[in-house]
């Protein structure tokens, strides 16, 4: 017979396991958590007119309806020209690659050795190799294809190096301002990315070297060649976009110093009212007339080794008068909705982000955000009017030639947002000078990484477990093993129990 005391025993070893068992199994199923399956970089090279620069991108490998949730974690400007510029001069190639090279270098610290060889790698040529390759299309598939062997030789995934259209950078640009905004997604209580209820999209203004672009939803939609549906976190937009070749802030200048040259009437200097007062500087003729955007003001006699001397006069009344001139308005007399040149333009309408060349003129008159008209007037013509030498001591650190261009540009933003665009004093104020939002870059590289994640594949999480396959079996198994040994030991005594029990009755009688 089986003592009180082992009974017990084997009792306690059933409830223990049992309780062990239900513990194992509450904790394996409801201690489990969600793991994400981690972070998508990607790399763009932004090849614009003057230069390149460098950024990288991560978003996680979930996806909010298709789109990926993406910020930037490195900016790197590549010292030197654009590589439209490249094959002129060795030592300014050399200084390129080399600088190109310490981005790269920067580009693999921030993101893990490990996921090198998965992350995409993009470069994206804008209106300076659109205009190099209108004018001579073998240079300019000479240049992709070097730059090409050089990012192929990279340890990252290359994607491609092309030339965007202006089309492309206008709409890119419209999704970078926008998502940077908050206009297509924001958190919620919950931190989950949610659509922001009632969102409305703002217009994008882009100004670079060799062109100028132009994107907003027009209060009526319209369906012609201007418009461009695009699909992000799983709506559908369809946006206005233009871009104006020939109209950047640097062509637009060099056009502006070529009609100034040809109204001259002495060879010994030529007059300019957008450069300060007793501004004085010597150009190549090929520096001004050498580009495809100013080859038509040409003269017969034309040495692109000949010599031009400039010498400002700081007028700003008349710079502004002249900057007029570089527009063709009158192709747009009788049409309602025309901007310059003949282009359809929709009345604009909302708020806009200004960028690029915008911000920076206005960084340089003291202003930044939103401000009325009159104060971009009233600071430009105080900029205009202020003596070389006075202007250079107050931006003692601004390269001589940002600084002599100001006037011109800050003129040029006016014609083009007043007579072009038609803004006036009522719309101007919803126009917003930035450069950054949350520290990240308006620009159109990150509205196409924003477009390309919908093209990356999403990659599924998983719930990871409290203890893993092998320690969740094993428990289970020995404490099983307890229990089930445990009760046939308990059942085994209980007949034996009973079996003595009747005996016991049987000598009784």
């Amino acid at each position: 017979m089986t003592s009180k005391p082992t009974g017990a025993a084997a009792l306690c070893f059933l409830l223990i396991s049992l309780a062990v068992i239900i513990a194992v199994a509450v904790i394996q199923i409801h201690k489990k958590r969600y793991v994400s399956p981690g972070l998508k970089h990607g790399v763009v090279l932004d090849a614009g007119s003057s230069r390149t620069t460098l950024y990288v991108y991560q978003w996680p490998a979930e996806k909010e309806n298709n789109t990926g949730v993406v910020d930037q974690t490195l900016r790197c400007d590549v010292q030197g020209p654009g590589i439209s510029s490249l094959g002129i001069d060795t030592n300014v190639d050399y200084q390129m690659w080399h600088s190109m090279a310490d981005c790269i270098n920067k580009s693999k610290d921030v993101i893990p050795p490990t996921l090198h060889n998965t992350t995409p790698i993009y470069l994206g040529a804008t209106a300076g190799m659109r205009l190099l390759r209108s004018q001579n299309e073998t240079a300019a598939d000479v240049i992709l294809l070097t730059v090409q062997r050089y990012l192929q030789s990279l340890p990252f995934d290359y994607k491609g190096a092309s030339v965007i259209t202006g089309q492309e950078e206008g709409i890119y640009a419209w999704i970078t301002a926008n998502y940077l905004m908050g206009n297509f997604l924001e958190k919620n209580l919950w931190n989950a990315w949610v659509r922001p209820h009632g969102a409305e999209t703002s217009g994008a203004l882009d100004l670079g070297g060799a062109s100028t672009q132009i994107a907003f939803t027009p209060e009526w939609e319209d369906r012609g060649d201007s418009t461009l549906s695009v699909m992000l976190y799983g709506y559908e937009y369809h946006v206005y976009t233009h871009s104006f070749s020939c109209y950047g802030r640097d062509e637009a200048e060099r056009r502006l110093l070529a009609t100034l040259v040809q109204k001259t009437s002495s060879s010994a200097f030529t007059e300019n009212p957008c450069f300060p007062q007793n501004y004085v500087t010597t150009l190549s003729a090929k520096s001004i007339f050498g580009s495809q955007c100013t080859a038509i003001y040409r003269t017969e006699d034309y040495n692109p080794n000949s010599r031009i001397t400039f010498v400002g006069t700081g007028d700003p009344g008349l710079c502004r008068e002249t900057v007029f001139s570089l527009f063709d308005f009158t192709s747009c007399h009788g049409k309602q909705q025309c901007s310059f040149d003949g282009v359809y333009l929709p009345e604009v309408i909302g708020k806009f982000v200004a960028f690029s060349g915008f911000y920076y003129t206005a960084e340089a008159l003291g202003l930044s955000g939103s401000f009325s008209l009159d104060t971009f007037n009233s600071s430009t013509w105080s900029f205009c009017a202020q003596e070389w030498q006075t202007l250079k001591a107050k931006h003692s650190t601004m390269k001589e030639g940002y600084l002599r261009s100001y006037c011109f540009s800050a003129n040029y933003i006016y014609n083009l947002l007043v007579h072009g665009y038609k803004f006036n004093s009522l719309t101007w104020p919803l126009i917003s000078f930035q450069r950054e939002v949350s520290k990240s870059s308006i620009a159109w590289s990150l509205g196409y990484m924003l477009n390309q994640t919908n093209m990356i594949p999403a990659e599924a999480g998983h719930f990871k477990l409290p203890m893993s396959s092998s320690v969740f079996a094993g428990l289970l198994f020995t404490f099983s093993s307890l229990a089930i040994l445990s009760l046939l030991f308990l059942i085994i005594s209980f007949v034996h129990a009973c079996e003595f029990c009747g005996r016991s009755g049987i000598l009784a009688l």
